[in-house]
């Protein structure tokens, strides 16, 4: 059986107006912008970023494999007459080009997700649900930005059922030209919180950021809001003047069109009965977290409005597990007994935050254990970072956390804030904390780790999993 490629070197060219170096193959497998991980039969994009010029490279990508480098008009002649590329003047541009013709020879129905907080999580639970129905594409990883998301609409297939992609944003006008590439049947927003609050004046600016999204979707579509949310009226309403006449909302709110009945959180799962669209549900969720709940109403919601089967989206939520970093749990082995593990190491926000000490809070801990919470520094907060800080010791008080472990000089504010029992320790980076957490865990003990990105805590994650090897939660492999 012959494999459809994703694009002909001819229609690649066709849509970024591109002009021809030696002779192409026409089968593109795919597209990539690393040379390091592309395959053979796949086109390389040579981006230009911040740190890497992508031209550096082409000759690496050429030699494993690619079929064709698009490459800058101004840098052509580095690699020769007979190498095989596509000359454009500007190589993200082109991206962006691609982009906007796969969406138009797209026949699937399009989600796209944004929020403060469970993007990443929500687009992969709508892959996971969705993928047992039809083709489904979605982002890879956490590839929403302005390069992430023409590259994953551009590696999205013609055939494809159901398409999912992931934007965000730190500044205002970020989502308004990636969401008009993408141009959704169904946009969701999460949540707004406040975060990035370096770069906005408050709550209700990152709510208009975020409301962006609407912009972008199709004649007839939906969008899909957090009925919970203080911002959802502000949402609603910018959500109408754009046209949008079909306006979901799900949470608690007795008014939410996929609303929350009743809920049974445990320590890796939740059982869930809804109300989705006129239409009872219960279901298992396998991932901990009324967090995570909720957002599932999103999920089935979304589907629905996609044409999904409902009873069939929900039965699969049973087998969702966490995205890496986002609450990855692995048993240690240390003297005595295990150790619970806990990876929350991707990104940190107050709300996340709040939400990854809750699941904390409902995890078992062994006969000696205790509930330990390793925090590194929530960046982009502004001048409310230290405030914000503190104010995550209500968290810890209400989820009974036994020993809090502080790492950076904003988490200082916190760890001022803890009474004397709780503190474990603090550092000013997670190099120098490593060592305290290593030799502080004892059998039974759960450990939560988590900070932004930046704070670099998956490093405390790793020095735990060398140290003490064990393997991934029995528990998380069963849902």
């Amino acid at each position: 059986m012959s494999v459809v490629p994703l694009w002909t070197s001819d229609a690649m060219r066709a849509a970024m107006h591109a002009t021809v170096n030696g002779v192409l193959p026409q089968p593109i497998t795919g597209i990539s912008i690393d040379s390091r991980t592309i395959r053979p039969g796949e086109a390389y994009f040579a981006i230009r970023g911040a740190v890497h010029d992508g031209h550096d490279f082409v000759a690496a990508a050429l030699k494993a494999g690619a079929a064709l480098a698009v490459v800058e008009k101004a840098q052509a002649a580095r690699f020769g007459s007979d190498a095989p590329l596509l000359v454009v003047d500007d190589v993200l541009g082109a991206l962006v080009d691609l982009a906007h013709a796969s969406r138009a020879r797209l026949q699937a129905q399009v989600i796209a997700v944004t929020g403060s907080v469970g993007k990443t999580s929500t687009k992969e639970a709508l892959l996971h649900v969705l993928s047992a129905q039809g083709q489904t594409h979605a982002s890879a990883a956490s590839f929403n930005n302005h390069w992430g998301v023409p590259l994953s609409l551009a590696r999205c297939p013609a055939s494809a059922q159901f398409a999912v992609f992931e934007i965000g944003m730190n500044h205002a006008g970020e989502i308004e030209p990636l969401v008009k590439m993408v141009r959704p049947q169904v946009a969701i927003i999460t949540t707004v919180e406040p975060v990035h609050l370096e770069f906005f004046s408050g709550i209700e600016a990152i709510a208009d950021a975020k409301a962006e999204i609407f912009e972008g979707v199709e004649q007839g579509g939906a969008v899909v809001l957090n009925r919970d949310n203080s911002q959802f009226a502000r949402l609603s309403r910018r959500a109408k003047m754009c046209g949008i006449a079909r306006i979901v909302s799900f949470g608690v709110n007795e008014k939410a069109e996929a609303r929350l009945l009743d809920i049974s959180l445990h320590a890796t799962c939740s059982a869930v009965h809804a109300d989705i669209l006129g239409h009872e549900v219960t279901y298992k969720l396998g991932m901990p977290g009324r967090h995570m709940a909720m957002n599932s109403l999103a999920v089935l919601a979304a589907s629905s409005l996609a044409g999904a089967d409902l009873a069939l989206a929900s039965l699969s939520l049973t087998q969702l597990v966490p995205a890496a970093g986002r609450g990855v749990r692995h048993m240690l082995a240390v003297p005595g007994g295990d150790v619970t593990l806990i990876d929350e190491t991707y990104n940190a926000n107050p709300a996340s935050m709040a939400a990854a000490l809750s699941v904390l809070g409902q995890t078992k801990v062994g006969p000696q254990g205790r509930r330990i919470a390793v925090l590194g520094d929530m960046l982009e907060l502004g001048a409310t970072g230290p405030q914000l800080h503190r104010g995550l010791n209500d968290a810890i008080k209400a989820h009974h956390i036994d020993l809090v472990y502080c790492c950076g000089p904003l988490m200082r504010h916190l760890w001022d804030a803890l009474s004397t029992g709780k503190r474990g320790g603090y550092a000013d980076s997670a190099a120098n904390l490593e060592v305290q957490v290593l030799t502080a865990i004892r059998a039974g003990d759960a450990v939560m780790i988590k900070g932004s990105f930046g704070s670099k805590m998956k490093t405390i994650v790793t020095a735990l999993e060398k140290r003490f090897p064990g393997k991934a939660a029995l528990d998380d492999a069963a849902v």
